[in-house]
């Protein structure tokens, strides 16, 4: 008996499930010939049994290298020796730079220049994706490999983690606000297994017409607990206000909080903050980039919202070159500077210095 319903496993199907196997603690394989275990979940017995399988390789990004004074000879990533007598906490020192400061010297480390490095490049960005700290413990797979775990490429996994978020609609209802008491909020699914993300829509916007639009990130602290560290909270209240004012507008609400690096993430940096670094610095010493949020998502929500040509309510000029590069026009960029105080003065001064807001 024949079906065309299909069973097997997708690309992203995989990735999704080897994404939670990671926050799981378990390893993943990789058809070059590794295990790959995320350093923030692994267990103690875990690690024993992949040490047991032979020389252990850390995997760090370039950022996390360059603090940690690791060589990098692989451009974006460092590919560490690991100590046959290093247990976790010698891991974990490495792969989180909470006490960097107390205990700077962790070396001297050994990096490895030979060999392919494909499959770390790959264990870092799933790592990533997963929102944990980019740091994966490689091992030797063993033959016969061991069962039940998830079996990647690193080539399909790169390329997947990379291509362009399909997006499905799920749901939508009326939601009166104290913005506008004409509102309507849009559910948006993802296809690859990430969180949903939402389009708040104000009044009946004209598809044939520039919309007021704002891509606002998810921010748990700003959003919700009203944190001064930011200027989040008062930028989401005043796009809905004047969208309210003006009786029509679209804001899209993308759960990437943290630049997306994720909410646990983003308290890391937030204590190294403390600490004495700025927003940038900080994601490097985690061995994130100074942003790794993907706008796509806002140009293909505006798209199967119907929206071609938006008004944005913005400071920050990547989102307008976003936008013009995936098929919609910006045809005016609407300041909104609000929400500054004593608390979060350093933090915009280095979203204007550093990542070219205009402020």
């Amino acid at each position: 008996m024949t079906t065309d319903f299909p069973l097997g496993l997708t690309a992203a199907e995989r990735i999704n499930r080897a994404r939670a196997d990671l926050r799981m603690g378990l390893p993943v394989v990789f058809r070059g010939g590794f295990l790959a275990a995320a350093v923030e979940t692994l267990s103690p017995e875990r690690l024993a049994a992949l040490r047991a399988l032979g020389p252990l390789t850390l995997a760090l990004t370039s950022w996390r290298a360059e603090t940690l004074k690791a060589r990098v000879y692989n451009n974006d990533l460092a590919r560490i020796r690991v100590p046959e007598d290093a247990d976790l906490a010698w891991l974990r020192a490495l792969a989180d730079p909470a006490d960097d400061l107390r205990v700077p010297m962790k070396g001297p480390l050994a990096s490895l220049r030979e060999g392919e490095a494909s499959d770390a490049r790959a264990a870092i960005a799933l790592a990533k994706s997963a929102q944990l700290l980019p740091a994966a413990l490689l091992a030797p797979l063993p033959d016969p490999a061991p069962e039940g775990l998830t079996c990647l490429d690193a080539t399909e996994t790169l390329t997947a983690l990379a291509a362009e978020t399909l997006l499905a609609p799920v749901a939508a209802a009326r939601v009166p606000m104290r913005a506008a008491e004409k509102g309507r909020l849009h559910i948006f699914r993802p296809d690859d297994g990430g969180p949903e993300h939402y389009a708040i829509e104000i009044g009946s916007p004209d598809r044939t017409q520039p919309v007021l639009a704002r891509l606002h990130s998810a921010c748990f602290t700003g959003d919700v607990l009203g944190s001064l560290k930011c200027d989040c909270g008062p930028q989401l209240d005043a796009a809905l206000t004047q969208m309210g004012h003006e009786g029509a507008g679209i804001l899209l609400y993308l759960n990437q909080e943290g630049r997306g690096i994720g909410l646990a993430n983003k308290m890391r940096a937030y204590d190294l903050q403390d600490q004495g670094f700025d927003t940038v610095e900080a994601n490097h010493r985690l061995g994130f980039e100074d942003d790794e949020r993907d706008f796509r998502i806002g140009a293909r929500l505006l798209r199967k919202l119907g929206f071609s040509k938006v008004r944005l309510l913005t400071n920050n000029p990547k989102k307008v070159n976003m936008l013009a590069a995936n098929g919609i026009e910006v045809v005016e960029r609407v300041p909104l500077k609000v929400g500054l105080s004593r608390h979060n003065a350093a933090y915009l001064a280095t979203k204007a210095a550093k990542s070219g807001h205009i402020l």
